[in-house]
Parts: C-alpha cells; sequence; structure tokens
C-alpha cells in the first residue's frame, strides 16, 4: 500500500481527489495542502525519524501534485523535492494539458488531466504502488509524454525505433505508429546517448538495437530500422559502422 498526499489550492478539487484516493485499496493513506508552504510542511514532519530512528510514521511514498497554485507552482515544488535525499514519487494532476515536457523532465511518474476520471486515477496509483513494491530498487521506465486529441500517453523510451527532426519537433517511430512532440533531436540526441540512441543523420536519431540492415551503395550508405529505410551521412558513417560492429563482435 502507498502514503499520499494530494496538494491542491482549489478546495473542492482537493476534496474530490482525497475521496477517490481513499477508495482505492491500493491506498494506506491520503492526507492533503492546499498550497506549496503547507506541503513543505507535512513532507518535513513526515520525513522526521521514527523510534529508533527509522522511517517516521507519516512518511510518504507519493505526491498528487496540481501545477497552478498562488506562490510556489507545482512544476516549483516538483523541483524541490527533487532534491532532497529520498524524494517522494510524483503524479501531476492538473486541467492543462500544455506541461507534459516538463512533467517528463521532472521524471513525474504520471501526468493526469481534470476532470479526474476514476479509472484513470486508479492506472497512476497502479504505476506508483508497483514501483514502491518492486522487489528491487529501479528507476522508473523513461517515457514521453505525447499528447492527441486531449489525451496524454506515456510512449517508452524503449518502444521507439528511431526519431525524426522536424524543426523544434521530433516525431517519434515506434513499431505501432508514430507521435510528434516538441522536443528537439539535438536535446534527445543528448538525453538518451546511454540508452543506445545514435545520431546517423541531422534529420534522424535511431535505436542502435533495432537497425537491422546496413547498406553499401555507390558511397551512399543507408540502414534498414522496422519498414523504414533511412540515409547515413558521410559524416556518421564511420561512426555507426564502428558501432554496429563492436555490437556484433
Amino acid at each position: 500500500m502507498v502514503r499520499v498526499l494530494a496538494v491542491d489550492d482549489e478546495a473542492p478539487a482537493l476534496g474530490e481527489l482525497l475521496y477517490l484516493l481513499r477508495a482505492d485499496p491500493r491506498v494506506r493513506s491520503a492526507e492533503g495542502a492546499g498550497d506549496a508552504t503547507e506541503a513543505l510542511r507535512r513532507i518535513g514532519r513526515a520525513l522526521e525519524p521514527g523510534p529508533g530512528g527509522g522511517e517516521g510514521p507519516g512518511a510518504l511514498d507519493v505526491v498528487f501534485l496540481d501545477i497552478h497554485m498562488p506562490g510556489l507552482g507545482g512544476l516549483d515544488l516538483a523541483r524541490v523535492l527533487g532534491r532532497f535525499a529520498r524524494p517522494p514519487l510524483i503524479v501531476f494532476v492538473t486541467a492543462h494539458e500544455g506541461f507534459a515536457v516538463q512533467a517528463f523532465d521532472l521524471e513525474a511518474v504520471d501526468y493526469v488531466l481534470k476532470p479526474v476520471r476514476r479509472e484513470r486515477l486508479a492506472e497512476a496509483v497502479r504505476r506508483v504502488h508497483d514501483l514502491v513494491h518492486a522487489t528491487a530498487p529501479a528507476p522508473a521506465p523513461e517515457q514521453v509524454p505525447v499528447e492527441l486529441g486531449g489525451v496524454t500517453r506515456f510512449v517508452p523510451v524503449d518502444a521507439i525505433v528511431y526519431v525524426e527532426a522536424h524543426g523544434d519537433y521530433a516525431r517519434l517511430h515506434t513499431d505501432h505508429g508514430s507521435h510528434l512532440v516538441r522536443i528537439p533531436l539535438s536535446v534527445l540526441e543528448e538525453r538518451w546517448a546511454d540508452r543506445g540512441f545514435v545520431r546517423i543523420h541531422r534529420s534522424h536519431l535511431v535505436a542502435l538495437g533495432r537497425v537491422d540492415e546496413l547498406r553499401l551503395d555507390g558511397g551512399a550508405t543507408s540502414v534498414r530500422v522496422g519498414d523504414a529505410e533511412l540515409a547515413v551521412s558521410r559524416r556518421h558513417a564511420r561512426h555507426l559502422r564502428d558501432l554496429l560492429m563492436r555490437r556484433t563482435s
């Protein structure tokens, strides 16, 4: 079971969220705070050691956090919590779709849109519960929030085959479709270098483990990833060949 703090400056919204959380059998306790200052005060008390120096009785697993609040907003509060030695997990609950990228940068577990639906909130609680009770400590699988028709979905980075540049945007290609996100390709190249993504062209980033073929044709180099054939620039060709050869050695 998980211990929850919900933070929202609108009392009716906070009351409804707490009602739904307390009705979930995976939630051990759910308390509320009306602003970031009160939230930090409650979290500080929760971090005080219990008898014998162990975990305090009010220790928290997750904060369900509104974004727009007077004073310190939800994104700012999440940044503050991220500096803690053992920060709680974060789930954003907001009426605004446009902050999903910032939530992604802050490693939020989920991003739930208002009005909150019981089924959608239950999915967020499930994700938190699975992380809190994992048999071995492990980071949450990295996911990219994508928005389509008012719905925010989270695409696992491991499901992405290649990425295509679209100006300040990037199109993520998976085996089951593609998604446009407002993140420049250069940012993803740096962020995902240790996840096996390699720049092969000014317009493409590929998952090295998903490269099926390397083709040389009259001095031109290309790769096949899934159903796509992508050109490899001369600048990147040698480095890509070395990486592929190293993968098979």
